[in-house]
């Protein structure tokens, strides 16, 4: 479990260096035809900050509230994957010593909830990656209320 899990940090940690990733967009406008939008956040940035410390990518988006959410979970998935883990482990060696098949299933539910927990981190570690990303595209835009046709409308930055 552990050499698949450092597989995939390893290979989440890579591919945003293999992968060439254009941040700018180009934009028609009506008075100027080859105008560049840029972005003001790396999106693949924002993956590799995550992928180094999680919630590094979402402090780096200014999603701060983000940051704290993230950490609960991950630490709340590792507490409960050690704390069953040790109880894997007991229930191991007191069925090694007694041989009462009670005792296996037990030892059997808390392998199974330990690697439950496994997975609920590596998702909530691959949900941070993504939502990084996701964040650092759509950082430059806005979304607010038009006062006088009280609607709501898109905005989009460009800087010249």
């Amino acid at each position: 479990m552990k050499k698949i899990i450092i597989k995939i940090f390893l290979i989440i940690s890579l591919f945003p260096l293999l992968a060439s990733a254009q941040d700018s967009v180009s934009v028609a406008d009506s008075n100027e035809v080859d105008t560049t939008f840029v972005m003001q956040k790396s999106a693949w940035g924002a993956v590799l900050r995550s992928a180094i410390i999680p919630g590094w990518g979402q402090v780096y988006n200014e999603s701060y509230w983000k940051v704290p959410v993230v950490w609960g979970f991950s630490g709340w998935f590792i507490y409960n994957y050690i704390w069953n883990n040790k109880n894997y482990k007991n229930y191991q060696q007191l069925y090694l010593k007694t041989q009462i098949p009670n005792d296996k299933n037990i030892r059997e539910f808390y392998k199974d909830q330990r690697d439950l927990f496994a997975m609920y981190f590596v998702f909530t570690y691959l949900a941070n990656l993504v939502d990084a990303y996701v964040d650092a595209h759509l950082f430059d835009f806005s979304v607010t209320e038009d006062f006088y046709r009280h609607k709501p409308m898109l905005n989009f930055k460009v800087n010249f």
